[in-house]
């Protein structure tokens, strides 16, 4: 993956999946105690306001996280992939699934029911604390991607999300940066609190600046630095 600067980027603590932050014992402890499923591109993994019954670990491929309000409007809250846990709220709580979880390409991941997992934490108190570690760093980098978008007009927004898509699932081709995750303009709507409409007008004009070219669900990143004047123009 490359690295793009970004406005107000305080570091990278929250990428750093749950997996990779056990120690050895503690990894492979886990690792031991599901099954594996298999999703197909597209296919829901979770749903939103579902009983829960286990959690996830991705060992492969990537994911969206969504959550639906009651007048349908969809928000995209993050993108999860290997080695990242997913439904641990509901599995700790109790409480029904708080957002969909859909794969965005072939996705392998481990299930665990909710008592093992429990008991998992409680014979590795480590892990406990390292699951902690985790949710505080999400909600950091949540509220301060909340304080950063209202200071900013909704061009200056895409223009943030575009840069952080491209440092965090970019990869290098002969035209330039080309995100490695699919995503549709409804998602990328959904990642800064647009239209669907909105986003088509802003690829529009970043097209014409020669800043991105767009495919069926391919996006490449061509002028990198144009849109991090964009960026700063807030």
């Amino acid at each position: 993956m490359v690295h793009a600067e970004l406005p107000g980027d305080s570091g990278l603590d929250d990428r750093v999946p749950f997996l990779a932050r056990l120690e050895h014992e503690e990894r492979s402890a886990l690792l031991d105690l599901g099954r594996v499923l298999r999703f197909a591109p597209r296919a829901p993994i979770i749903h939103q306001h579902e009983p829960s019954a286990h959690i996830l670990l991705i060992l492969h491929g990537w994911t969206k996280v969504v959550a639906s309000a009651a007048n349908g409007y969809e928000a995209l809250l993050a993108l999860r992939g290997p080695g990242d846990i997913i439904g641990e709220s509901s599995a700790l709580t109790g409480r029904p699934r708080s957002a969909t979880v859909t794969a965005l390409e072939p996705v392998e991941a481990l299930a665990i029911e909710h008592d093992r997992f429990r008991i998992y934490l409680e014979e590795f108190p480590g892990a406990s604390l390292t699951l902690l570690t985790l949710t505080s760093d999400r909600m950091r980098a949540a509220d301060r991607r909340r304080l950063d978008f209202a200071s900013l007009h909704v061009r200056e927004r895409f223009a943030v999300l575009l840069l952080d898509l491209a440092r965090s699932h970019g990869r290098r081709t002969s035209q330039g940066i080309e995100l490695a995750v699919p995503l549709s303009k409804q998602e990328l709507a959904g990642s800064i609190g647009a239209s669907r409409e909105m986003v088509q007008r802003l690829l529009k004009e970043l097209r014409e600046r020669e800043a991105v070219a767009t495919g069926r669900k391919t996006l490449v990143i061509l002028r990198p630095e144009v849109l991090r004047q964009v960026a700063r123009s807030g």
